[in-house]
């Protein structure tokens, strides 16, 4: 049989991604007010929007989420003489980037600012170009079935099982590319489950102020535990759609659902205002100033991933509030005062552990022979002064509080305040082991979730809670 031309598509295709949705993605992340200017591209038609949105952005092919299986078989199919042609409705400055980078196309035709290439319009140049049955297409989605239908055969690749039945039965499908299969470990990782845990920081004010048995605060708790983790997994979201690139480029978060191309983007751009929804809703039957607290959390996570985690110093700061802010919006929930020393110590603490992400983070970097973190304001050579201000943040914490274990507090809320004092060393033990396993590269991204699972760490917080446990009852 004669080896036709192979016309390959590139969304959702050669790449597990969209680059119309990712263009638009980053033209409002880069200037936010470039949304007012996307109407106005539009109106001009899809192939303009196309080609303003690509001047805007410069596009990382060599990171892109490639479907690999389609492009060994590519690769196999040149190697037997066949001649391969990269055909898309992205615009052709993005679609040459993609073809130079592979080099595996012969050539490439694409939108160009004037003609959306998608569906009937891609279908009416092919038959021009090469005659009706002259050419097989590679495509995965409906707009897809108008070239298949003037093909002589088709590559189905991440193809829905609709558009796949109707694929067969409009041309001879020779090849097929089954879609991966999105499982519950997937969402579970978009959504950003485990780090749920982190907002168990909400209980801190009851059980600070021994008010464990009071259930009216114990279900408020409860509802703002709720509301704050699905307003967390909706800044996850967001957060992972605004930094696609970096992320790609990132030895383990390129695994992440949507930088590898797992989950599309326009998923998250739906599920983040449900979510945010839900999250409001939940709050204002928790009442009080809590619905405040969210709202000051949400507004500065928002700052957080649109600009300040990429400015030295700041991130970290900005990290320890959002932490903080979590006991504050506990204690709103619980209709409870947060003490000075409760918030003193917070904040240093989690000023020690914002330190410690930010460390293995760059200790990972350098390890993979990078001089400049990406997507943030450090270098790696910053690593051993990020050490220095995160342990001395942590040891400030601890000196806070030895110094509340003094104060008139103390005696009002423990029958025996001279045994709380062990509390004092079992810190310092777990702030400097924190440190020690982030020095030997052990560190998780996230030094809470790592607690958790650590079980050094578990048993510090054990002694830590039955320390203060015998000093209030006995």
């Amino acid at each position: 049989m004669t080896l036709l031309p192979l016309i390959v598509d590139l969304d959702g295709t050669l790449i597990h991604t969209d680059m119309l949705h990712e263009t638009i993605l980053r033209t409002l992340r880069d200037n936010p007010l470039g949304i007012f200017r996307i109407p106005l591209w539009l109106s001009r038609g899809k192939a303009a929007l196309k080609r303003n949105l690509a001047r805007q952005t410069d596009v990382d092919a060599e990171h892109l989420p490639y479907n690999d299986d389609l492009i060994n078989w590519l690769k196999r199919e040149r190697a037997q003489g066949r001649k391969l042609i990269l055909c898309t409705a992205s615009d052709r400055s993005i679609a040459e980037t993609v073809s130079s980078h592979l080099g595996i196309f012969d050539e490439v035709m694409a939108s160009d600012g004037v003609t959306n290439l998608s569906g009937t319009q891609k279908a009416k140049a092919l038959e021009q170009r090469f005659g009706k049955s002259g050419f097989d297409y590679a495509g995965n989605s409906s707009a897809d079935l108008a070239v298949w239908r003037c093909s002589r055969n088709g590559v189905v690749v991440n193809a829905s099982r609709s558009v796949a039945r109707q694929a067969e039965d409009i041309c001879h499908v020779e090849q097929v590319f089954p879609p991966k299969k999105i499982k519950l470990t997937t969402w579970r990782k978009a959504l950003r489950i485990h780090q749920w845990m982190k907002n168990l920081l909400l209980f801190i004010p009851l059980l600070a102020a021994h008010q464990i048995t009071n259930f009216a605060a114990l279900q408020s708790l409860l509802l703002a535990f709720l509301s704050f983790s699905l307003c967390a997994s909706a800044v996850y979201l967001s957060n992972d759609l605004l930094d696609l690139e970096s992320d790609r480029q990132h030895p383990r978060k390129r695994n992440r659902p949507f930088a590898s191309g797992a989950l599309p983007v326009w998923v998250g751009v739906a599920l983040t205002p449900l979510l945010l929804v839900a999250s409001a809703t939940l709050a204002t039957y928790v009442g009080g100033t809590f619905f405040r607290w969210l709202l000051l959390y949400f507004v500065l996570t928002c700052a957080y991933s649109f600009g300040i985690k990429r400015i030295m110093l700041m991130d970290c700061l900005a990290l320890a509030m959002l932490y903080t802010i979590r006991i504050v919006a506990g204690a709103a929930a619980a209709k409870l005062s947060p003490s000075f020393w409760l918030l003193a110590f917070a904040v240093f603490l989690f000023l020690s552990l914002a330190y410690v992400k930010r460390y293995a983070e760059l200790e990972l970097q350098l390890a993979h022979g990078r001089t400049k973190a990406l997507g943030r304001g450090y270098y790696t050579s910053d690593a051993p002064l990020v050490q220095t201000l995160g342990i001395s943040a942590g040891y400030a914490s601890v000196v806070v509080l030895a110094l509340y274990l003094n104060s008139e507090a103390v005696t009002k809320l423990y029958r025996t305040p001279e045994v709380i004092w062990a509390a004092v060393p079992i810190l310092a033990f777990w702030v400097s082991w924190m440190w020690m396993q982030a020095h030997r590269g052990n560190m998780h991204d996230d030094p809470l979730v790592f607690a958790f699972k650590d079980v050094a760490s578990l048993l510090a917080g054990v002694a830590f809670a039955i320390v203060l446990a015998i000093g209030a009852v006995f």
